[in-house]
């Protein structure tokens, strides 16, 4: 009973992540493995690639124009 219990909770866990921003998807997705061990299942699903750092400058390409100031 506990597992189904477990299981059940892993499975809505996924559900919410499935509509969630990129670090809170992570968050959930590793409660959901946690809840699975609870429920005596071990997951090895694939794990998220991570985000690309976002540039702090823009690209050298929109400085090179004529010279507009």
């Amino acid at each position: 009973m506990e597992q189904e219990f477990y299981l059940g909770l892993a499975q809505r866990v996924r559900v919410i992540a499935e509509k969630a921003d990129p670090f809170t998807r992570r968050r959930l997705l590793d409660l959901a493995k946690r809840y699975d061990a609870k429920g005596g299942i071990s997951r090895s699903e694939p794990t998220e690639r991570p985000l690309p750092v976002p540039r702090t400058t823009a690209p050298a390409s929109i400085f090179s124009g004529p010279g507009e100031a």
